[in-house]
């Protein structure tokens, strides 16, 4: 049995940090993580532009704690209106990624994409520049059934994007079907996909566990054990098709524990522990270092990390509750024992 874990340092390559006091408590959790990370722009109003991207990065590197060489990777949030010569000015500058939300499929989504034919000229773009799109990969008809709308989102509209825009990279975020995986494991260099923790590690039947438990639920939900299984048989293949993506959302308590819950699921605090526990549970810690460590900069055209980051086998409690400014957050199996720790040497 393996009981230490050694690893190139990890990046995260979907996480939101939002803004202001929140912003403040939380991007210390993804900091002690991770050497990098893609910050989502779905702010409330959305980071639409380079300016905004740059700025907001600032606000990040500002709440770092003291000595941390934590690197934000900036984005912008793509909408009907999005010119080329934004997308243009964001590579110049630096940014490295343009997000895909449909319009109302998540949080602060309402300002997303209505159409895709609306982007063609930012996604002309994009391809040209070697950016990645990221899509919220769900379609929002509500005469679609929840736990179907990545599965239709797929034949809807992401294979006529792939056959539109064939060099375009393309990071299908937070994958949680079996449709899902086996669509970026057959689809090309061009095409990957980034996993969180949690659908990995939980399926539906966690959000009803002795009564409805809304810190559970996230976008796209959980779905059935065998979606779950499909996820897992990805990363233990080893395929570097598949990446660390946490999606760690915080919500005050009291917007999560309300008749309208917030979706998103708080993991920040321990995401590689709970990675580590899911690769642990089907035996492939020995890949893990590449589905958290290289497959992401290797899609991205990044440098790998050079830093290393050591896991334990070693029994701790996950806090209940954290401080989140004048509220609080309550972090995803707070309160539970966690068989592995992480530490960075």
């Amino acid at each position: 049995m393996t009981n230490t874990l050694t690893l190139t340092r990890p990046d995260d390559w979907h996480v939101h940090l939002r803004d202001g006091d929140a912003l403040a408590a939380v991007v210390p959790h993804t900091a002690a993580q991770f050497a990098r990370a893609i910050v989502m722009p779905n702010l409330k109003p959305p980071v639409t532009t380079t300016a905004q991207a740059l700025a907001y990065g600032e606000r990040i590197l500002a709440a770092l704690p003291i000595g941390s060489d934590f690197q934000p990777l900036m984005t912008l949030y793509l909408t009907d209106q999005t010119p080329a010569d934004e997308i243009s000015r964001a590579h110049e500058a630096g940014v490295v990624a343009v997000k895909l939300y449909p319009a109302g499929a998540t949080t602060n989504s309402s300002a997303g994409v209505t159409d895709l034919r609306h982007t063609r000229a930012a996604l002309e773009a994009m391809q040209r520049a070697g950016m990645p799109l990221l899509v919220h990969g769900e379609v929002t008809d509500p005469d679609i059934d929840l736990f179907d709308r990545e599965a239709v989102f797929i034949d809807k509209h992401l294979v006529p994007l792939r056959k539109d825009f064939p060099e375009l990279k393309i990071v299908f975020e937070h994958i949680t079907t079996r449709e899902a995986a086996q669509y970026v494991a057959q689809a090309g260099a061009h095409t990957a996909a980034t996993i969180t923790s949690h659908h990995l590690l939980f399926n539906r039947n966690a959000l009803f566990l002795g009564g409805m438990r809304p810190h559970y639920y996230c976008l796209p939900v959980l779905k059935r054990e065998l979606h779950r299984q499909a996820l897992l048989n990805a990363v233990g293949s080893g395929s570097d098709r598949f990446f660390l993506g946490t999606d760690s959302a915080p919500h005050a308590t009291h917007l999560k524990e309300h008749a309208s819950g917030c979706a998103g699921c708080y993991t920040a605090l321990s995401a590689m522990e709970l990675y580590a526990q899911a690769f642990d549970s089907i035996n492939a810690l020995d890949k893990l270092e590449g589905f958290a460590s290289f497959h992401g900069p290797d899609f991205y055209g990044l440098p790998r990390n050079t830093g290393k980051v050591t896991l334990k086998r070693e029994a701790w409690t996950l806090p209940e509750e954290l401080p989140l400014g004048q509220a609080g957050i309550k972090p995803l199996c707070g309160g539970e024992t966690l068989a592995w720790q992480l530490a960075v040497d």
